[in-house]
Order: C-alpha cells, then structure tokens, then sequence
C-alpha cells in the first residue's frame, strides 16, 4: 500500500474522528445523574434505541470477520451470521421486556430484587467484567488488523501502537459523553455501517449482473483448494467428529450468548418504557437481519475477486477480507470509506462494551456492596464509572495486543460462550422459576464463569495449533475450540443444584418481580433493595 493510500486513510478516520467527538460532547451537556450518565436518562425511542443496539451488536466480527469466514470458508462461515441473528428470538421473546421492568442499570439489579443484593451483585459484575473482556479482546485485534492493512503496517510494534490509539479513543468516547454519548455514536455508526455494506453488496452483484448463481461460480473458481466445498456445509467444522461437534457448540453460544450479553442487556434501560424496549428490539432484528444478508454477498465477493490466498496473507488475514474487497471495487477511495466504517464500528463497541462493564462495578460493586445504597455525594457513582473506564480500557489494550491476528468472528464466539453459561441460565431461573434463590445465582454464575474460561483456556483456541493464541505452547487437552456444548448445560444443572440444596425461599418476593416484570408496575421508579 502506498503512502498516498495512507495518507487518505488517515484522512477519512480523522474526520470521522472529529465528527463524533462533536456529537459524543454537544451529548455529554446535561449529565447531572447516574440515570443521565448510565442510562441516557432513558431518554431514547424504541427506533433510536433499535438503531443503536444494531450499532452495538454489528460489531467487527459482524463485518469484518464474517466477511472473512465466508470468503476462506464459505458455508461454515455464514453459519456465524445465522446464529448471530437466531439469538435475537431468544432476547426478544425471554429477555428483553421483562429485563426492562424489572432492572435500572444492570444485570445485578435484576438479580438483586429477589435475593441477597451483596453476593449476587458481586457475581453479576464479575461476570460482566469477564464477558466484556473478552468481547473487547476481538473489537482490539480486529483494529490492529485493520489499521495495519490500511496504513501498510506489518510489524507487531506498529499494530500495538494502532491497538493503543483505539483504546485512548474509547476511554475518550466514554469519559466525555456516557451512555448518551456512546449512544449516538452508535447509532451513527449503525447508518453508515448498513449504508456502506449495502452499496459493496449491490456493487459486487452488480459485477455479475445481479445474478447469485454467477456470483457464487466465481467464488468456486478463485479458490481452487477448496472448489466447490465452499458452497456446502464442512469445510471447516466438517472434516471429523470432533470438528462437527465444535460447530454444535458454536451454534448453542451463539445463538443462547445473545440474551446474556452484557452490554446489549443495559441498551433496554436507556428507553422510557418496556413497551418502548419491545420495539427497540424489534428494529434492531431488522437492520441486523438484513445487514446479515450482504455479508453472504460481501463474502463470497471477496472470495471471488480477491481470492482466500491474498486474504490469508494480508497483515490482518481473514479479517481484512471486506477492505480487500472494497480496494478491489472501488480503489483506495472505497477502501478508505469501508475502513473508516470498520474503525467506526469498533470505536463503538469498544465504547459500549467499556461503558456497560464500568457502570457494573460502579452501580453493582462500589454503589450496593461497598457504600450499601448510601452515597454520601449523588456524583460518587459516575465518578468511580469514569476511573473504572480508564482501568478497563488499558486492561483491554494489553489484551488486544495479545490477541491480535486472530479471527475475531471466533473471539467473539468466545464472549458469547461465556455470556451464555454465566449470565443466561441465572436470568432465565430469576425470571420464571419461583424456587430459585441467591445460591443458585452463585453457583450457576461462578461455576459456568470459571467452567468456561477453564475450558477455553486449555482449548486449540489457546495453544497447540498454528492458529492458536500461544502457537508454541501446547496444552490443549480439551479437544472443542468453543466451550458452549459443555459449559452451558453445566451451568443451567448447577443454577438447579444450589438452588435445591440450599433452603433459602421467598416466594413473596418472586410474586412481587413477577408482576412487574409482566405489567411494569413500579418500574419508573426502579428503586433497588
């Protein structure tokens, strides 16, 4: 890549730079209360929320490596955007209204309501902590990547310094404009996102004389390897048992992750009503369903034009396949554009993840366990959310620079993974079972956390391939890359195993969440116990 290249690319991120640093600061006006810097004062519509939690959702590994998995892999790649967009009938149906009812910033609230507010608010935010780690391990590689394709960067130190720029935009972002802030960047993000996705996907078609079949023959042809695998099932999940199984796995996390990720679970308390987040949800199926659609286009355009050789020896691999393709299409401009979109997509992530694990340990930790609801200065608590965001994202930096290379549509089937064994089986058993109680919550919280990550780091995701995070090591003694098939089981049997070995009840308690999670009664004036 030449420097003039460069120099464009640099441009086009600058001026994105600019414009919503302008938002994110004409936004951060009036924050006067954590329900301002939190919530955003819930005061967004269903639309604009909707519109935001596709900002938040389509992450890098929505765009860049899907786009990548289905170019090198074809099939077995766009099964990521299936499971991606089935999850949201689960957020949809269980999780998302009678969340909205009966939680005011948190996770833990919800939890809190019908049980010991100390141990199970420490549980949430450890897990949310956990969760948005990892989430925010992929957003960081998926920067390096980038920017070191664009800006023609092939040795690690430039790429960490890239990882470290992004983090100190995010800290920015966070500190500066809240949730209201993090909000509109989002949804800027969302538009343009959609916008330049759908203009390359008509462009590749367009090549092709809007005819799929011709399409997909081209793809066939460019990946002589792989031939006419790339069109059916098992080119990458497909080769043994073991591999089928991993794929069954990624599906469960995939498809139950959603309903427990953190930072898409605090997008419902930024809306007025529960009503209101029904609709949010609603939308938000919608712009992803669609944008999911083009990623089977811009995929298999990117294997068809640019090839999976040229893609796997690019500084970012599979997760350059999108700006490759876009180079192809329209040349440096459209590359420029397309990056800047990418850069856009992850500075806001990155932005939602941090601000949603900060206000977990402000609200949860600091606020209910060590002050015990009583705060002396009514700012204390946004005070603490703005150092834990600076905290978070240089532990995030390090993290990114750790990770960077790796498919980061995987790192985020891992984030998924561990959402689904920690946070969704104590969600729905605090929702719809009356029995349920706080060492239930624990048990299944700590154990599917620690099963988890326990799994996954003695994973081929971690060690013992090429492929993995630490290629030289090699302890590898569970065989599936993503845990979900073992983890998410165990921790629904633990939630039920604490809970009925321990005979702490209140049923009384239940009747009363059960009844605002259902009408909303009292949910305007969420107050915590």
């Amino acid at each position: 890549m030449n420097n003039n290249n460069a120099v464009l690319n640099i441009s086009i991120f600058a001026v994105f730079v600019a414009i919503t640093l302008v938002v994110v600061i004409r936004a951060s006006r009036n924050q006067k209360t954590a329900a301002d810097y939190l919530a955003a004062g819930r005061a967004f519509t269903g639309p604009q929320n909707g519109i935001a939690i596709a900002g938040d959702y389509l992450s890098a590994a929505s765009f860049l490596g899907i786009a990548g998995a289905i170019a090198v892999n074809g099939y077995d790649g766009f099964l990521y955007s299936i499971g991606f967009l089935v999850a949201w009938l689960v957020a949809l149906l269980l999780v998302a209204e009678l969340l909205r009812n009966t939680g005011k910033y948190t996770m833990g609230d919800v939890l809190a309501f019908r049980m010991r507010q100390r141990p199970v608010r420490a549980a949430a935010a450890t897990s949310t902590m956990a969760v948005s780690f990892f989430y925010l391990l992929a957003q960081m590689a998926g920067a390096g990547g980038l920017v070191a394709l664009l800006l023609g960067i092939t040795g690690k130190g430039g790429q960490a310094l890239v990882i470290a720029v992004v983090g100190g935009l995010m800290i920015a972002y966070v500190l500066i404009g809240g949730m209201k802030g993090t909000t509109w960047v989002q949804i800027i993000k969302a538009v343009l996102l959609i916008i330049g996705a759908g203009v390359m996907t008509l462009w590749v078609l367009g090549k092709y004389g809007f005819n799929l079949s011709a399409l997909l023959g081209a793809a066939v042809d460019n990946a002589p390897k792989a031939g006419e695998k790339i069109l059916g099932p098992g080119l990458q999940y497909g080769a043994t048992g073991t591999s089928k199984l991993d794929f069954l796995s990624l599906g469960l996390a995939l498809v139950l992750g959603t309903a427990g990720l953190p930072h898409i679970l605090m997008r419902f308390y930024t809306v007025p009503t529960a009503k209101e987040a029904r609709r949010s949800v609603v939308w938000a199926i919608w712009l992803i369903g669609i944008f999911y659609l083009f990623t089977l286009v811009l995929g298999y355009g990117a294997g068809a034009l640019v090839g999976p050789d040229k893609i796997n020896a690019a500084p970012g691999k599979v997760n350059s396949a999108a700006p490759l393709l876009a180079e192809a299409l329209g040349g440096p401009v459209l590359l420029g554009l397309i990056a800047a979109v990418a850069f856009a997509t992850i500075l806001a992530v990155v932005a939602g993840l941090t601000i949603t694990a900060s206000a977990s340990f402000a609200h949860d930790i600091y606020a209910n366990i060590i002050k015990k609801g009583k705060l002396e200065d009514k700012n204390a608590e946004v005070r603490v959310a703005r150092i834990t965001a600076v905290v978070i994202g240089v532990v995030a930096i390090g993290g990114g620079i750790a990770a960077n290379g790796q498919n980061i549509a995987f790192l985020v089937a891992l984030a998924f993974a561990v959402a689904a064994s920690a946070n969704l089986p104590t969600i729905l058993y605090s929702l719809f079972w009356k029995r349920f109680n706080t060492a239930g919550a624990l048990w299944s919280i700590y154990g599917g956390l620690s099963l988890t990550i326990l799994l996954i780091v003695l994973s081929p995701a971690v060690s013992g391939k090429a492929t993995s995070m630490f290629p030289t090591a090699d302890f590898d003694v569970f065989p599936l890359s993503n845990p979900g098939i073992v983890s998410i089981p165990v921790s629904f049997l633990l939630g039920y195993l604490g809970t009925v070995l321990s005979k702490e009840k209140d049923p009384g308690k239940y009747a009363e969440m059960e009844v605002r999670a259902l009408t909303g009664v009292g949910a305007e004036k969420a107050t915590v116990h």
